[in-house]
């Protein structure tokens, strides 16, 4: 795409877009077009295909919606839906859904968001009673084309909303059943955070001639500090509890999400986090809806102040006061790391990335650095005297707000008395420590180790003689188990053909995955405990590059379990 196509448009006017949603955007407080919604929205408006790259948070959903409401005719609309917008969650579906009856509202646009977990029979006479816009997960999709209540033979354009996360769920076979279905003359719209080479082979084969935009979040001013501060704590997994409760206690986030790698993980450290003072709530897959509903009710709401979830669970959540994310882990793959930091930063505000990362896991941040080509700074963990400065800071905070505004004559009573018999300054001295000591969140009693970082030649020799002597010896990660592969390198064996395998045949995404090592002859895998028995058993009926192979809980766990 050209350079210029963006060149002069400073307001959604020059957009050429039609008085109703010009009055829909003041009325919001929009005052001029986003780079990608500048960069999207004429060749849109053309009917041209497009695949954009664009960070979440940079405006990409008013990016396809304004163009599709543009071309909405003012009557005579059918029955069934104009326009398909595949999203890969209920929270997506409803918030995408939510801006296109806000945008269209004079127009009258007909908006339906279809998902699982509502009732279908309510979603199947809302088809029936006509619809423009179908905002809708795949599987629920699926199930209404199969039903025959969602037909999609009018549809003229559709819209793959975060496809990387649809494809990362799964939903790759549902997305091509579904555009199948759909006239091959429609126009196609693909959004995506990041571009792995999968998204393209969809693009090849689904979108025409498509206009091409790569957009990252807009670029902090010279001079100025970046929208997200991203930055890393190197921690062995024992300590890493205290070392969340100490960077959490100097950072003191409005709202935060702290990302874990399983289920297990997740309660664990919602448990831990509740018991040192926090506000914490946890969310998982293995929640019911109506329970996930009343976890982002509290955070929203102010109730909760941390929110402990994996992954697949945050898939497509919008918090608006969100400050902070934290990896508890380090992601394994730097799609996931993009993902989870696009959540903060949002709309020029301010965000902050915070990561735990075990001794282990330092050479896959450097492999994330090289990824997103920005630097994440190693910094110390908060010691106690960093955060006694801290409480310290936030108490005299308190107390001046209060000395400013709080109505303090009701003391005086209290106060009078007790400057008769002491110093006035003994006094204070007294009231700010019942203060501090009643601030909140446990107090550390010892300090938490600094781990020493190997670098250079040095770290790669020592590495090389002991790495293959300790492999074994090493427990699995909290939370997991190791299994026995009977494959490996000499079968021709990688570590995708091992996630493969398992996500295929379990419920299981690759991000629930750990360690893989993989021998000569067999492999180590590393699952979280509680699907453990789930895959040994999925797999045993299954083959892994064409061969059967053991698959067995290795056996020095499985006799830590039996002692």
């Amino acid at each position: 795409m050209s350079p210029n196509v963006s060149d002069g448009v400073t307001s959604f006017a020059d957009l050429g877009l039609r008085p109703e949603l010009l009055n829909a955007l003041s009325g919001l407080g929009y005052e001029e077009p986003t780079p990608i919604q500048r960069e999207a929205i004429p060749p849109l408006l053309q009917e041209r295909d497009l695949v954009g790259q664009a960070a979440t948070g940079t405006g990409k959903t008013a990016a396809f919606a304004l163009p599709v409401l543009q071309r909405m005719p003012g009557d005579g609309r059918g029955a069934g839906p104009a326009v398909l917008v595949l999203v890969p969650t209920r929270e997506l579906a409803v918030q995408v859904s939510q801006a296109f009856h806000t945008y269209g509202r004079a127009l009258g646009v007909r908006v339906l968001p279809i998902y699982g977990g509502q009732p279908i029979g309510w979603q199947v006479k809302a088809l029936g009673r006509g619809v423009d816009v179908v905002v809708a997960t795949p599987g629920r999709a699926l199930d209404h084309i199969g039903r025959q209540t969602l037909r999609l033979r009018d549809v003229e354009t559709v819209v793959l909303d975060e496809a990387d996360e649809m494809l990362d769920m799964g939903f790759a076979d549902d997305i091509e059943e579904i555009l199948q279905e759909t006239p091959e003359d429609r126009q196609t719209v693909l959004f995506s955070a990041t571009l792995p080479p999968r998204i393209e082979g969809l693009t090849g084969r689904y979108l025409r001639d498509p206009i091409r935009i790569q957009m990252g979040r807009e670029a902090a001013a010279p001079g100025e500090a970046p929208l997200v501060r991203q930055s890393a704590y190197v921690v062995a997994r024992a300590h890493k509890p205290a070392a969340l409760g100490r960077v959490l206690d100097v950072e003191a986030p409005t709202a935060a999400i702290v990302f874990c790698r399983t289920r297990d993980e997740v309660d664990q450290l919602t448990e831990n986090l509740n018991g040192r003072g926090y506000r914490a709530e946890a969310l998982h897959g293995g929640m019911s809806q109506e329970h996930r509903d009343r976890v982002m009710g509290r955070l929203r709401s102010g109730t909760a102040e941390l929110l402990i979830a994996t992954d697949v669970a945050a898939r497509g959540l919008d918090i608006e006061q969100l400050t902070h994310v934290v990896n508890y882990d380090v992601p394994s793959a730097s799609d996931s790391y993009v993902h989870r930091i696009g959540r903060v930063g949002r709309a020029g505000r301010e965000g902050v990335a915070i990561t735990l990362a075990e001794p282990r896991e330092h050479r896959m941040l450097k492999a994330i650095e090289r990824a997103t080509k920005q630097r994440i700074p190693v910094e110390k963990v908060p010691t106690i005297a960093d955060l006694r400065a801290r409480r310290l800071e936030l108490t005299r905070a308190t107390l001046q707000e209060s000395l400013l505004g709080d109505d303090l004559e009701h003391f005086r009573a209290v106060v009078e008395p007790l400057a008769e018999e002491f110093d006035v300054m003994e006094v204070a001295l007294a009231a700010v420590k019942l203060a501090y000591e009643s601030s909140g969140a446990a107090t550390d009693e010892e300090e938490i180790p600094e781990v020493a970082q190997r670098t250079g030649r040095e770290g790669r020799d020592r590495g090389e003689a002991t790495g293959r002597r300790d492999r074994r010896g090493r427990a699995p990660a909290q939370g997991m188990t190791r299994l026995f592969f009977g494959v490996g390198r000499s079968g021709g064996i990688r570590p995708q053909d091992l996630v493969g395998a398992i996500a295929g045949e379990s419920h299981l995404s690759g991000r629930d995955i750990g360690a893989i090592e993989i021998a000569d002859r067999f492999s180590l895998v590393e699952v979280p405990e509680s699907a453990a028995d789930e895959v040994i058993r999925a797999l045993r009926r299954s083959t892994i590059k064409g061969r059967k192979a053991t698959v067995r809980r290795e056996r020095d766990t499985a006799n830590k379990r039996s002692g």
